[in-house]
């Protein structure tokens, strides 16, 4: 994984970066003009000769023909009297337009709020009031029928733009709304007339210059508006760079949700790069699209290569007899070639594979892993796995079968990005080194802290709420618990508000539970474990719908709907197994003594998942008190 032949040597990267990604777009295209950038899926013409109802196919962007939109909307967000560092909010899913608007704002100096598309209205009107937006990017009639609801409680909001042209039946009073191909059609305009207007809004742009309000998804009270400037977002770009994982020949496949800081921060170091990105949020198209787009490096929440494992793991099975047992021994293989490698060159800086298990290797990629790898597109060099822990067992199967999951960590408060594995070097379990430029200290109760150009610079109007986690001298507690290793890997732990003392007085940390849980169970989609307080620890289980039910079909339950077959005495059985396969690899007050599988599983639109896949604890908890409590139902309570 060596890094673009045109790149400066790291630390200059680093030193000589931009004042603002804007700047950074604007030097990449006059550098590649003619250069693919992005590519995306559109719906093929019924009538078309080559299509037929309901396929797609994918077209491009180079990087001149982006700018000359950027430069529309820009020019358009101009005429309509957006300022500096005034707010314009996006609330879409993972799209180009969502990028091209992000650009935009940013290339007229402006600041982007952004909105999850999920949000509900109460929050969403909070957001909006809270950073005092004066325009929306809203996707679609769904959008703008939630915004135009709450729009009677914002005072700063004139204009609404529309992607997909949805236009309300009646005008809204105070309130301009056009499409997206309106504010490019004015913005044309209004540059025939400044044509210098947005190279001059770019270069008075002032790194210190607030560039994005991300607000935290919060498990309890309000979210908090993060505010991140141009220069974490141009740091972004130079430390992805100079980590020398990713070059301009690169293809990403971007699926990411845009308005979570993981996502957004992807499109920083592709500006920096000039490589391609392929740009589409629909979560149901990822397996389909992954051997049309072919990647050759794409970012994920954990999540998705749980589903990924549990989908070969349950197909697997369902094949049956000699099939299912090469699986299960090709997993065995693959786990014990990547953990053998791993140990073997922390000890020596060398990996050394005994001969005989890079025999069986050998044979294992021929009759799996060289399938596993294809269903990905067959070029994938790494994957970047963050927003939560991934089960260390699953990514040593991956590493073993080929497929590169690079973990890494980082915050809403410090863009996205503070550690990542480095390429070949990679070690599972750990989130890797931090980015040039960053600088980690662990704390003396064990909580991880953070410095560098990434971190925040404060809550949105918190000044209160700022100052419990950000230091004077620029050190931000994670409130993530964790250490380094002396070559300077870092492991996290726990969440330091997550973890809990049982009644007996040992520590649990239920991610390490949790994460062990998945590993051994090829049915769970989540795990909470329980004990706070308590004298023994327990969980709530939700099962992958596709992978249990699959489970069903052939153990007599066909016909069940999914809630049925989570509730039946057979599925209980059958995760007890595994359950108990878990505790004995636990230390006794680890163990999970009871739990109940729910009849369905966590979403975000109940809030119990926030938009990039992580368990609001608290939320799951409240609304499952009543099956908690019957798990202790009967005990003393020490």
């Amino acid at each position: 994984m060596s890094p673009s032949p045109d790149l400066p040597v790291p630390t200059s990267l680093i030193d000589s970066r931009p004042d603002s990604v804007a700047q950074l777009f604007l030097s990449r295209v006059r550098q590649t003009p003619e250069r693919e950038a992005y590519r995306y899926p559109v719906p093929v013409d019924e009538h078309a000769a080559d299509g037929a109802p309901g396929a797609e196919q994918w077209r491009s962007l180079t990087w001149g023909q982006a700018a000359e939109r950027v430069n529309s909307i820009a020019g358009g967000l101009m005429a309509l009297g957006i300022r500096p560092e005034e707010r314009v909010a996006i609330s879409c899913s993972t799209r180009i337009e969502w990028i091209l608007a992000d650009l935009g704002i940013m290339c007229a100096g402006a600041a982007v709020t952004a909105v999850y598309p999920s949000t509900n209205a109460e929050e969403t009107a909070y957001i909006l009031s809270d950073s005092g937006s004066r325009a929306v990017v809203a996707e679609d009639g769904k959008q703008l029928d939630k915004i135009l609801g709450v729009s009677a409680e914002l005072a700063e909001l004139k204009h609404i733009i529309t992607i997909d042209g949805s236009l309300p039946e009646q005008p809204v009073e105070g309130v301009e709304v056009l499409s997206l191909a309106d504010l490019e059609e004015r913005g044309a305009a209004y540059l025939k007339e400044h044509p210098d207007a947005v190279t001059a809004a770019v270069a008075a742009i002032d790194r210190e210059q607030l560039a994005t309000l991300i607000y935290t998804s919060g498990t309890t009270g309000r979210p908090k508006g993060v505010r991140l400037v141009h220069d974490c977002w141009s740091y972004q770009a130079a430390a992805q760079a100079s980590t020398g994982l990713l070059n301009a020949e690169d293809v990403q496949y971007l699926w990411l949700p845009l308005s979570h800081v993981f996502g957004k921060t992807l499109t920083s170091g592709h500006i920096q790069l000039g490589s391609v990105t392929a740009v589409d949020g629909r979560v149901d198209r990822i397996i389909h699209n992954l051997p049309v787009v072919r990647p050759t490096y794409m970012a994920s929440a954990p999540r998705v290569f749980e589903k990924v494992y549990n989908g070969i793991a349950g197909k697997a099975r369902a094949e049956g007899g000699a099939k299912y047992k090469i699986f299960l021994w090709a997993a065995k293989v693959a786990r014990d070639w990547a953990r053998t490698g791993q140990e073997t060159l922390i000890a020596t800086g060398t990996r050394q594979i005994p001969f005989g298990l890079q025999l069986q290797h050998s044979i294992a990629d021929k009759l799996v892993y060289a399938k596993i790898r294809a269903a990905f597109g067959g070029r994938l060099r790494a994957c970047v796995s963050g927003s939560a822990a991934l089960a260390p067992e699953i990514g040593f199967f991956f590493a073993g079968a080929g497929v590169h999951i690079l973990e890494g960590y980082g915050l809403t408060e410090t863009s996205a990005g503070s550690t990542v594995n480095p390429g070949e070097n990679y070690r599972v379990g750990t989130v890797g080194t931090p980015l040039p430029g960053t600088e980690v200290r662990i704390g003396e109760d064990g909580e991880i802290l953070l410095r560098g150009p990434g971190v925040m610079r404060g809550y949105h109007n918190q000044p209160e709420k700022t100052a419990e986690v950000l230091e004077s001298d620029g050190w931000f507690h994670t409130g993530d618990i964790g250490e380094v290793d002396k070559d300077g890997f870092v492991r996290i732990t726990d969440r330091k508000k997550d973890m809990f003392k049982t009644s007996g007085g040992k520590y649990v940390a239920p991610s390490e539970v949790e994460g062990r849980f998945k590993a051994v169970c090829p049915f769970v989609s989540n795990i909470l474990v329980i004990g706070n307080g308590r004298n023994f620890c327990t969980a709530l289980i939700t099962l992958d719908e596709p992978a249990i039910m699959q489970w069903a079909d052939t153990h007599g339950q066909q016909g069940r709907s999914y809630a049925e077959v989570c509730s039946s005495a057979e599925v209980h059985t059958l995760i007890d197994g595994f359950v108990r396969r878990l505790n004995g690899d636990l230390q006794r007050w680890q163990t999970i003594k009871k739990f109940t599988v729910l009849p369905r599983d966590l979403d975000i639109e109940h809030g119990e998942l926030t938009p990039s896949l992580k368990v609001k604890r608290p939320v799951v908890e409240r609304e499952n008190a009543e099956a908690i409590e019957a798990m202790y139902a009967g005990t003393i309570e020490a």
